[in-house]
C-alpha cells in the first residue's frame, strides 16, 4: 500500500488557502483517514491522523503526521490527543515527546502536540523517498493495531455486532485485495437498499472477488452462498429453478449448480443472509432465465414450480424469493455479451468498476498473492446486524430538499431522452440515500446525491449522438456548481480535474464525459462500456 501520493497532496496543499479535504482518501490499511488544514482559518500545523474506534483525535491515541510549516518540518508521530486524556498508551520504548524535540534544538515549545511522541522527523527542504515514507507510515500503523487490538476484549457476543464496512476494509487488506472505502460503502449500501446489485465496469477489475470476498467474509460457512457462472445457453429458468421430471412424476430436477437449493435453505433459515451470485451475468438475455426473479422482486409472490404436493426431493410447489437472499451479478461488455433492458436495470443498483492511474501505481508496487481464506467467517458475528439493517425501510430525514431539487431536475432532463425514473427508482434512491448515511454519517449531502445518480438514474442512458449530446451536455452543468460552457472547459478537455472543488457530483461527471466523447467519437453511447 502507498500513501504516498496522498501526503504529497497534503504537502503541497499545505502551502496554500485551500481548507477542503473532500478529496482525500477516507481509510488507509484499516484505519480511518482524517485530514485537516484549519476550520475555518488556516491551522498553523495541519496535520493527517489515522484512526481505529474507539479512538478519536480529541480522544485517543492515533499515529499523525504533523507539518510544522515554519520549521519545515515533517513529524511522523505516535499521537496523543491534547483535549481529552486517552485511556489507551503507547507501547514504546525511549519515546521522546515532540515538547523535548523542540526545547532541545530550538530552546522553545512547539506551538501544539508537544505531548505527542515522535517516530521519525523528515526535513522538507530535502527530497522525501517515497519507499521509506511508507514503509515508516506502514510500521507504525501495523504498532497500533496492535496496541488496539490488545485493548479489546477478545470475546464478543456475535448477537450485539453491530455491521462495520471499515470491519470488512481491514479483512480485504489482510487478504491482499484493496477496495476503496468509497467503493465499499457504495457495495454495502446497495445491498442494504435492495437485495439486487449489478457489478460492471473493466474486465480484471476486481468485481467478481469483491462478491466472493463479503460473502465469504459475512456468511458462516460456503452453505450459505452460490457462485454460479451464467452459460450462453441460458434461454428459460431451468438453469435457476429446475423443471418437473415429466417421466417421473414424483420427482422435480434441481440445477446441479445448487441455486434452487440455496433459495429454499434461505428460506428455512431468515436468520442468516444468503447470496446468489451470478458470474457473467449478461452472457445470455438476462430478462429470459431471470424473468421470474424480475417479477417477484416488486410483487412479493411466489413462484410456481410445480402442481404436486412437497415432492420426494424437497421441493415445495412454489417458492418465494426469501427478503434474506441477496443476489449480485457481474457484468461484462464485450461481442459476446448482451446488453441490460431498463426493466432489469430500474430494478438494481448497477455499480461501475474503475482503476485509476494512482491506483494501478499502488499495486504494482505493492502485487500480493491473494489469500481469500483469510476473510473466511470474519464478519460472521456482523450477519444478523446486516440483515437488520437491509430490512429498515428509511428514507433519508436531513436536507430533504436540496435532495429534491436534485431528482427533479435530473428527471426533467432524463425525460428528453425516454430515460426518466419512476416512482420506484425516487424511493429506493431515497432508501440508498439513507443507507449510505447509517455506514458513513461523515458523508456530504452531494457525495449520497453522487453516487446515487450514477447508480440510479445514469445506466438507462444510451442512445445515438443526436439524441444524446445535448441531454449529457446539460446534464453536465448541473454537476457543477458554477456557470461553465461543459464541452469546451470538461468534456474536451482531456486534464481536467473532476475532484475540482466546483464540481458537486465528481462520479457523475466523469461518467457523463465519457459518455460525450463516446457519441462523439462512434456516434452512440450507453452507459455500459467495454
Amino acid at each position: 500500500m502507498s500513501y504516498f501520493g496522498q501526503l504529497s497532496e497534503f504537502l503541497r496543499q499545505a502551502k496554500t488557502q485551500e481548507l477542503k479535504t473532500k478529496h482525500y482518501k477516507k481509510e488507509y490499511l484499516g484505519t480511518e483517514v482524517r485530514v485537516s488544514f484549519g476550520q475555518g482559518n488556516v491551522a498553523r500545523i495541519p496535520w493527517i491522523s489515522f484512526l481505529k474506534k474507539p479512538n478519536t483525535t480529541s480522544n485517543g491515541i492515533y499515529p499523525v503526521y504533523l507539518y510544522y510549516k515554519e520549521y519545515k518540518l515533517l513529524i511522523l508521530a505516535y499521537g496523543v490527543s491534547e483535549t481529552n486524556k486517552p485511556n489507551l498508551f503507547w507501547s514504546i520504548k525511549d519515546k521522546k515527546s515532540i515538547n523535548e524535540y523542540f526545547s532541545s534544538v530550538y530552546g522553545v515549545a512547539p506551538d501544539r502536540y508537544g505531548t505527542s511522541f515522535i517516530f521519525k522527523i523528515y526535513d522538507l527542504k530535502e527530497d522525501l523517498i517515497k519507499k521509506d515514507m511508507n514503509s515508516d507510515l506502514n510500521s507504525i500503523i501495523e504498532e497500533y493495531k496492535v496496541v488496539v487490538s490488545n485493548s479489546i476484549p477478545s470475546e464478543v457476543d456475535p448477537e450485539e455486532t453491530s455491521f462495520l464496512i471499515n470491519e470488512f476494509s481491514t479483512s480485504c487488506l489482510n487478504a491482499g485485495l484493496s477496495y476503496s472505502s468509497r467503493l465499499l460503502r457504495q457495495f454495502a449500501s446497495s445491498l442494504l437498499t435492495k437485495p439486487f446489485v449489478i457489478l460492471t465496469g473493466l474486465s480484471g477489475s476486481g468485481k467478481t472477488k469483491l462478491a466472493q470476498s463479503f460473502v465469504q467474509w459475512i456468511c458462516q460457512d460456503e452453505s450459505q452462498y452460490r457462485i454460479i457462472p451464467v452459460g450462453a445457453d441460458w434461454t428459460n429458468r431451468e438453469p435457476l429453478l429446475g423443471y418437473p421430471n415429466a417421466l417421473k412424476p414424483e420427482e422435480y430436477v434441481k440445477p446441479d449448480n445448487g441455486a434452487l437449493d440455496l433459495i429454499i435453505e434461505a428460506s428455512t433459515h431468515p436468520d442468516l443472509p444468503y447470496f446468489l451470485i451470478l458470474d457473467e451475468m449478461n452472457l445470455s438475455h438476462v430478462e429470459r432465465y431471470f424473468a421470474d426473479f424480475l417479477s417477484v422482486m416488486e410483487s412479493k409472490e411466489a413462484i410456481p414450480l410445480h402442481a404436486e404436493e412437497m415432492l420426494e426431493n424437497g421441493v415445495p410447489p412454489s417458492l418465494v424469493v426469501p427478503p434474506n437472499l441477496f443476489i449480485i451479478g457481474t457484468v461484462n461488455i464485450d461481442e459476446t455479451t448482451n446488453m441490460f433492458s431498463p426493466k432489469v436495470l430500474d430494478r438494481a443498483n448497477t455499480i461501475e468498476f474503475r482503476i485509476s492511474s494512482e491506483e494501478m501505481e499502488g499495486f504494482l508496487e505493492n502485487i500480493k498473492e491473494l489469500n481469500m481464506d483469510a476473510l473466511n467467517t470474519k464478519g460472521a458475528s456482523m450477519a444478523k446486524s446486516f440483515l437488520e439493517l437491509s430490512e429498515q425501510k428509511k428514507f433519508v430525514t436531513t436536507d430533504v430538499e436540496l435532495i429534491n431539487i436534485a431528482l427533479v431536475r435530473f428527471f426533467e432532463e432524463l425525460k428528453k431522452t425516454g430515460a426518466e425514473f419512476g416512482y420506484r427508482s425516487a424511493t429506493e434512491i431515497l432508501r440508498l440515500i439513507n443507507q449510505l448515511t447509517v455506514l458513513d454519517d461523515k458523508m456530504s449531502t452531494n457525495e449520497k446525491i453522487d453516487i446515487a445518480i450514477i447508480q440510479k438514474l445514469l445506466p438507462k442512458l444510451h442512445g445515438s449522438r443526436r439524441k444524446l449530446c445535448p441531454v449529457l451536455a446539460t446534464l453536465g452543468t448541473f454537476c457543477m456548481d458554477s456557470k461553465v460552457n461543459i464541452e469546451k472547459e470538461v468534456f474536451e478537455k482531456d486534464n481536467f480535474n473532476f475532484e475540482d472543488s466546483n464540481v458537486l457530483y465528481p462520479l457523475s461527471l466523469e461518467k457523463i464525459a465519457r459518455m460525450y466523447k463516446g457519441a462523439i467519437d462512434n456516434g452512440f453511447a450507453s452507459f455500459a462500456e467495454a
